[in-house]
């Protein structure tokens, strides 16, 4: 009898799992899709927790366009670079995520009235 014992256990699918996660560096934080009233009818969408992996300048230019509205990205002290987006944009944002694969749908929280 030889005296090798191999009391290693090997998985070979333990890498496979750790590509799953869609967001850079895996993260597991929210994507917070918030609206605000201006006045009257006036309303504001604001984007936050974008990784920052991603050029949030290109994401506005790529939103204004497919969604036919005016959008910034605004610096804020305590969240960081926030997108706004002129109008109620909270479905299209959703969508728009979950289609280019930039979020999961149980990553997005969609918050307001």
């Amino acid at each position: 009898m030889s005296a090798i014992q191999n009391l290693q256990t090997f998985d070979p699918f333990a890498d496979a799992t750790k590509g799953d996660d869609r967001l850079p560096g895996g993260t597991e934080e929210y994507i917070h899709i918030r609206i605000q009233q201006r006045n009257g009818r006036k309303t504001l969408t604001t984007v936050q927790g974008i990784a920052d992996g991603y050029d949030k300048k290109k994401l506005v230019k790529a939103f204004k366009k497919k969604f036919a509205c005016n959008g910034t990205v605004i610096e804020h002290p305590e969240y960081g670079e926030v997108i706004q987006l002129q109008g109620d944009q909270r479905k299209n944002i959703c969508q728009f995520l979950t289609d280019i694969e930039l979020a999961k749908e149980e990553q997005l929280k969609v918050h307001g009235f």
